[in-house]
């Protein structure tokens, strides 16, 4: 689900149609924007750095929108989601017979994008073995399919974004040095949503209108109270969580009236300090109640993660996010339930 979708302004308040997703008017998120221009009429490879759900992917068509490849094709893909052994033909293709089930030749998305702008999302999850030779392709614009010794020659922008600290990755050896900064070209940094607060109402007021159409219901009016309350939390999950708790309060109106869909411990994890210097890495305040949180909708949730009961939902994440959260952050459960593994995702045979 996108995190944000066209919004309609009033007669002469139309922003460039270029960014015209994308919601708000904080000087936090002007200067992305302005960011954005600088770099999209060139060929420069992008780094979009922020927490999760901050519309990393909204940016990077945004970045495309601009750019003098807007009539080509704009690819994208994640590279959490894949599997490591399938990545680096999602990336390149293979030829027909490269490996075990390969029964026909397949285009990679680095072909795909050719002339075109290619966004790899999560691109700190990129193994170590197959860095290499996504370096080669960002330096020589070459590459060859799995399988064969045919070199192809692409036009390709890259964009990649990363909620990951790929500095301190570079330090641990778990990134290459020379592939980051050839990443990091020009790096936009996403401000958290607890850094532009003062665009929540617009961002609420928009998904209110986007599921109530969707769900045919009429929500005429958002409580102070149930504004104060968006505003007042933390967002750990960013816009994505804004709108699946928007999403969430929909359903649960009655009688035209928006229902606050914040439990009152949600709303008492609140930043220590909402002044500090801007940075996306977390303190260790926000880090304890990040924590926090998690365990307690974990707990809620019988430590099932996926799933339609499970809490990625609940948390407005996805599965993949809340797993690498909970790994960073040290979060397991000793005894997992019958049915699930040690991070409570349901296994093929369990009954959800």
């Amino acid at each position: 689900m996108p995190e944000s979708a066209i919004v309609t302004y009033p007669e002469g308040d139309r922003p460039d149609r270029r960014f015209d997703r994308i919601i708000g008017k904080s000087a936090a998120l002007e200067s992305v924007l302005e960011q954005v221009k600088q770099v999209a009429s060139t060929d420069s490879t992008v780094l979009i750095e922020g927490e999760t759900g901050t519309g990393k992917e909204l940016v990077a068509h945004a970045i495309h929108n601009a750019s003098q490849r807007v009539g080509r094709a704009f690819i994208k893909l994640n590279c959490a989601a894949i599997p490591l052994d399938l990545l680096e033909s999602e990336l390149f293709g293979h030829e027909k017979g490269a490996f075990t089930g390969a029964i026909a030749q397949k285009i990679g998305r680095f072909e795909m994008a050719d002339k075109g702008t290619l966004f790899l999302d999560e691109v700190g999850d990129i193994p170590s073995a197959l860095q290499p030779k996504l370096l080669r392709v960002l330096q020589e614009q070459e590459f060859e399919r799995l399988g064969s010794g045919r070199t192809h020659k692409v036009d390709v922008r890259l964009v990649a974004a990363t909620n990951r600290n790929l500095v301190k990755m570079v330090a641990r050896g778990q990134f290459r040095s020379d592939l980051y900064y050839r990443l990091n070209v020009f790096p936009i940094l996403l401000p958290a949503l607890r850094e532009r607060r003062e665009d929540i109402p617009a961002l609420v007021t928009h998904f209110v209108k986007l599921f109530s159409r969707r769900m045919g219901k009429q929500v005429d009016s958002i409580p102070p109270e149930t504004m104060a309350a968006f505003q007042s939390y933390s967002w750990p999950g960013n816009i994505r969580e804004l709108q699946n708790l928007v999403e969430r309060a929909v359903i649960l109106s009655r009688d035209c009236v928006l229902q606050n869909p914040l439990h009152k411990n949600q709303t008492e994890l609140m930043i220590p300090s909402l002044h500090r210097t801007r940075t996306y890495y977390s303190s260790k305040a926000f880090e304890d109640s990040h924590r926090a949180l998690i365990l307690e909708t974990l707990e809620q949730a019988g430590w099932i993660v996926g799933g339609p009961r499970g809490a990625a939902g609940k948390l407005g994440l996805k599965r993949t996010t809340l797993l690498g959260k909970m790994r960073r952050l040290g979060i397991s459960r000793p005894i997992p339930q019958e049915g699930t593994d040690v991070f409570g995702v349901a296994r093929a045979d369990a009954q959800i």
